[in-house]
């Protein structure tokens, strides 16, 4: 979390910063190219940039965000461990425009991903023995439960972006903010055991969920123009 707040005051001061300083005006980007590195909410990356006219330049690039994270929560009365994880794989291609003249630091950003996978996933699993009035039931017994989530598709992006698209020179950093808008969210609950009835509530699991499409972007670039 506190990585995340840093990543997200670092656009709001650079745009602080070139609103004090000297107006700086846009150069042609038409036929320049570069290469960056990437690091923010969508994972790490890298990505080509080349300019297609004065103040447009297009980027193709991949992105990857495998978390894996355990007992981030626990069940009142109910001894156990839960398992979660987050995989997000995407290629993108997206369209990077420059509109102000004076102002080559700010960017509109627009495009598209396919995440050729997208899910996270819960498991949750007894730690002991439970004990049902005089029934004493084993871990194997009792069963386990996987809550399953797939956003796999094709997700459109909008944002911004600061900082020249190319370097001056050779080297800069910039940042992005924005969103993918994410597939409608399949979903599914597995139980096991004394655990199964918890399958039947997958239609409401797949109700509850299908609003969280938004996949926010705050992202700091490491570029190199050649």
């Amino acid at each position: 979390m506190k990585a995340l707040h840093h990543l997200l005051l670092w656009p709001i001061l650079f745009v602080g910063m070139h609103a004090n300083s000297q107006t700086d005006t846009i150069r042609d980007f038409k036929n320049q190219k570069s290469i960056q590195l990437n690091l923010g909410t969508q994972g790490i990356g890298v990505e080509f940039l080349y300019g297609i006219l004065p103040k447009l330049a297009l980027r193709g690039g991949v992105n990857a965000i495998p978390l894996k994270a355990n007992d981030i929560f626990k069940i009142e009365d109910f001894n156990s461990t839960t398992h979660a994880s987050a995989d997000f794989y995407n290629v993108h291609v997206l369209a990077d425009y420059t509109p102000f003249q004076k102002a080559s630091w700010l960017r509109l950003v627009g495009g598209f991903a396919y995440f050729f996978k997208a899910d996270g996933k819960v498991k949750i699993t007894p730690s002991d023995n439970y004990t049902y009035g005089d029934l004493v039931l084993s871990e194997e017994q009792v069963g386990y439960v996987d809550l399953n989530v797939d956003w796999k598709g094709v997700a459109p992006y909008l944002g911004l972006a600061f900082a020249n698209t190319f370097p001056r020179k050779k080297f800069n950093v910039s940042f992005d903010l924005g969103t993918y808008y994410l597939s409608k969210p399949k979903a599914d609950i597995i139980g096991t055991g004394l655990l199964e009835g918890n399958s039947s509530q997958t239609a409401q699991f797949q109700s509850n969920i299908k609003n969280y499409r938004w996949l926010p972007i705050v992202q700091v670039n490491f570029n190199y123009k050649f």
